[in-house]
Parts: structure tokens; sequence; C-alpha cells
């Protein structure tokens, strides 16, 4: 499996605006093959701070993913409302519960 942490930064007075685009997206992930998991978490302590939990199959779903139109056009609505540019880390799934 491969996971994707990836974290965004609102700019101050963009906060519900960016939490609104990211949200916009799950509608079309969801359905995408290959995708186990995609989350949206809010910082506790910041709400201006945003983190996607992703997890893949394999590097073909996260393939597809990215060169989806939706996530093509995902990157452009995120224009003017972020503060310094996402943080994004590969992870290999090495352990794990689920249940």
């Amino acid at each position: 499996m491969i996971v994707i942490i990836a974290s965004f930064k609102a700019k101050t007075g963009q906060e519900k605006e960016l939490e609104e685009v990211l949200k916009s997206i799950i509608p079309d992930v969801q359905n995408e093959p290959g995708t186990v998991q995609y989350t949206i978490h809010r910082s506790a302590a910041d709400p201006g701070q945003f983190l996607f939990y992703e997890k893949y199959t394999d590097q073909d779903a996260l393939n597809f993913h990215g060169s989806t139109p939706y996530f093509k056009a995902f990157g452009g609505k995120l224009k003017g409302l972020l503060d310094g540019k996402p943080q994004i880390t590969v992870y290999e799934d090495i352990a794990s519960i689920n249940r």
C-alpha cells in the first residue's frame, strides 16, 4: 500500500473556503479504483491547518488519481487560499490495525 500525507495551511481569513475546496474532491475520489482511504482532517489547535490521509493499493492507483481531470482542476481551486505550498510526503504501509 502507498500512503500520502498532504498538509495544507489556509491563509488567514480563508479557512472556511479552503475547507470547502478540500471537501469538494471527495465525491469524485470515492469511486476511484485502488483508492482505499481518502480522509481530510482539520487541526484541533489551528482551524486553518488541514491534513489529507490517502491510501492507495499501488502506484498505478496513485498515478490514476493524479491523472484525473477533477484532481488537476482541484489544484487550480487552491490558488489564493494557501499560506505556502502543500507539504506532501509518501509512505509505505508496513503495519496497521484494521477493524
